[in-house]
């Protein structure tokens, strides 16, 4: 029956194991190893011809569950929970690669998993290429015979580009090479990227499935091939591994998914159509709209807007400031995907790092402002973005 579920079930029950004692909320197993019967049952254990947990850091009960979830929800057959987003974003690239490797990255990506793929990877003898993502050809071009991994934010942090997976999924199944997708922007139940062609999904956990502020954390899905053979020692003896507290506070968060989203998207559209029409705006981008740039792939690889919604201001720094400064109900932070309204100055908080030029080739000026849309009353947020705006010269 569990394969047959619609997601909005799937994210209650899925992958649920209960121990003896029957519980109804999933249980945490707060331990560091486990204990067998038998030396002999130990051995059975470590050379893998029993399942079971062996240690906390290869997998515990609490944590299988969570991956097995986020499996039936994302179409994945296997996963690696993750300490962070970050933890998956590194594990997911560097697995798979040695040094002479190439990868291809569209540049629009957050501030680590750019550091990581410019900076990180080429200390390890692996290189980078950093191209527009959004024109195809950018991508054909970028390829050389090392070329091992794609790389690519859809929709990106923080200008919201889209990128079309499908397209790039085809060239690198041309020359060998995996496609990677960070997919948190447009959830889970927004965009499926393995079934648009893509290798590797990485979500931070921390934003939309938690949901709530509380914890961190991140995952990696693929077919179980990839996993076995790339992720899972890599996995094993670097540590990544998610606390399985964590994970019971995220199997509590997806519950709500769905709920959360379609509040927040239905938030997120309106503040969208709102600024639009506000003088002291200067562009407004969010994949609901059909004036986004890509709105033709968003059509085609979307089933719903986002949560997030990227606007500029005309005053630049000075007046992106006194408009968050001025927002009550509208929290500055520069996390994303909370049941919380938030919003943040991306040159001066997620993308600080990067150079001027840089952010000007991502489409990103001092005016640049990033909105996360929460699961408030979309009356209460209106009001607070026209009284903010009210205290901004146009």
């Amino acid at each position: 029956m569990s394969k047959s579920w619609r997601p909005a079930t799937q994210l209650v029950h899925g992958g649920t194991t209960r121990s003896q004692h029957g519980e109804t909320a999933e249980a945490i197993f707060l331990t560091q190893g486990f204990v067998y019967d038998t030396s002999a049952a130990a051995e059975a254990r470590f050379k893998g011809e029993t399942d079971g947990f062996i240690y906390a850091r290869y997998g515990s009960p609490t944590n299988d569950m969570f991956e097995k979830r986020m499996c039936m929800l994302e179409g994945a057959e296997d996963a690696r929970a993750t300490a962070s987003g970050m933890a998956a974003v590194t594990a997911a690239i560097l697995c798979q690669l040695k040094a002479g490797d190439h990868i291809v990255a569209a540049r629009a990506l957050f501030g680590s998993c750019r550091w990581v793929v410019e900076t990180l990877a080429p200390k390890y003898g692996i290189e980078c290429t950093l191209i527009d993502g959004r024109d195809l050809a950018n991508w054909e071009g970028a390829i050389q015979k090392n070329t091992k991994v794609f790389f690519l934010e859809s929709p990106t942090n923080p200008t919201l580009e889209v990128i079309d997976i499908a397209g790039v999924a085809k060239l690198a199944n041309q020359i060998g090479a995996k496609v990677v997708v960070d997919n948190v922007f447009a959830t889970p139940l927004f965009q499926k990227p393995l079934e648009l062609g893509a290798h590797i999904v990485v979500y931070s956990a921390t934003k939309h499935i938690d949901g709530q502020g509380r914890c961190l954390g991140g995952v990696v899905l693929s077919d179980k091939k990839w996993i076995d053979e790339n992720l899972h020692d890599y996995f094993r003896h670097t540590g990544p591994a998610m606390s399985p507290f964590n994970a019971w506070t995220l199997l509590k968060g997806i519950e709500t998914l769905p709920l959360r989203v379609k509040q927040q998207t239905e938030n997120a559209s309106r503040i969208a159509d709102f600024l639009a029409d506000q003088k002291q705006i200067a562009r407004v981008i969010y994949p609901g709209r059909k004036d986004h740039p890509q709105a033709d792939i968003i059509a085609k690889q979307m089933t719903g807007g986002s949560t997030l919604v990227c606007f500029e201001m005309k005053g630049g720094k000075e007046a992106a400031f006194a408009l968050q400064d001025a927002l009550d109900v509208v929290k500055i932070s520069n996390n994303l995907g909370d049941a919380k309204s938030l919003i943040t100055h991306p040159a001066t908080t997620t993308h600080k790092n990067l150079t001027d030029e840089a952010r000007t080739e991502l489409g990103m000026s001092d005016g640049t402002v990033r909105f996360s849309a929460g699961i408030e009353d979309s009356d209460d947020l209106l009001e607070d973005f026209a009284h903010a705006l009210s205290k901004v010269k146009a």
